[in-house]
């Protein structure tokens, strides 16, 4: 089943504006009803204010219901095996519970399936904010 969440990332990746880096990476969403939300990295002249695919995902997913992610996949066309930036992990944790599956692909597929709760261990909780 996450074959086919690859390939949503493999095609935002396709999508992405990476006119400084050259790094295009693709990200895929899905929810546990099925939904697949899907973004590629955006850059501009100023670095920080630039999106990686996985912010892009989850504005596309904010913007169309939320729900519960389950399963999340991450590509590069340059790099195998990308794992998400430290501030990509803290977001996806914002929406996706520990158990969540993180897909970390290659341009053919999955090479390395992890939880959440494995790539941020210790990551920050919101309900301290409350």
């Amino acid at each position: 089943m996450s074959h086919d969440l690859f390939l949503a990332a493999r095609e935002a990746m396709a999508k992405c504006h990476a006119p400084y880096s050259r790094f295009p990476v693709g990200a895929a969403l899905r929810t546990e009803d099925g939904r697949i939300f899907a973004g590629a990295n955006i850059e501009v002249a100023s670095y920080p204010e630039g999106w990686c695919a996985e912010t892009t995902a989850l504005g596309h997913y904010v913007m169309g219901g939320g729900g519960r992610i389950t399963e999340i996949a991450v590509v590069a066309e340059k790099m195998p095996r990308i794992t998400p930036c430290g501030g990509c992990r803290q977001r996806l944790a914002e929406f996706a519970g520990p158990d969540a599956w993180l897909h970390l692909c290659d341009e053919t597929g999955v090479v390395q399936t992890l939880t959440m709760g494995e790539i941020l261990p210790l990551g920050f909780a919101g309900d301290i904010l409350k």
